[in-house]
């Protein structure tokens, strides 16, 4: 076999993918960048609540194990919820940062909100109240081309 037959193999396969995404795609279907501007913020906004509800599960998991019960079972259940929501704000604020065009250090302290407990809804509400949520209108309904 010939040392450029396998990225020619490479670019037909990657062509007959986009043929097919193409084929399965109604008109109109498509989504507007408002759209998903606005899908990002709400994510945002869901994973911020949520990362500080399982925070207060977490913390009551913690009093639970070292109180006097001494039982597990609250930190081994909110534990991985947690980290897990933990995660998603994390990405979830470099989604929305890029979209909503966010400073560095708005950035950052989004990230930061992250660490003490209910810190992220209170970055939400802050960030909510100077203008930094906000998705903007499409200036008209978009047309299918082709």
């Amino acid at each position: 076999m010939p040392a450029d037959a396998a990225p020619a193999a490479r670019i037909s396969t990657i062509r007959r993918a986009i043929r097919l995404d193409v084929r399965f795609v109604r008109p109109g279907a498509a989504a507007s960048m408002a759209d998903v501007h606005a899908k990002v913020t709400r994510l945002f906004v869901v994973a911020a609540i949520a990362e500080a509800i399982s925070w207060a599960g977490l913390l009551a998991g913690m009093a639970v194990k070292y109180g006097p019960p001494g039982n597990e079972l609250g930190v081994q259940i909110f534990g991985p919820i947690h980290g897990a929501l933990f995660v998603a704000y994390g990405v979830l604020v470099l989604a929305v940062a890029r979209v909503h065009r966010w400073s560095l250090l708005a950035t950052a302290v989004a990230l930061a909100c992250a660490v003490p407990p209910f810190a992220t809804i209170v970055f939400e509400r802050w960030a909510r109240r100077r203008g930094m949520l906000t998705v903007a209108e499409p200036a008209r309904d978009p047309v299918p081309v082709g």
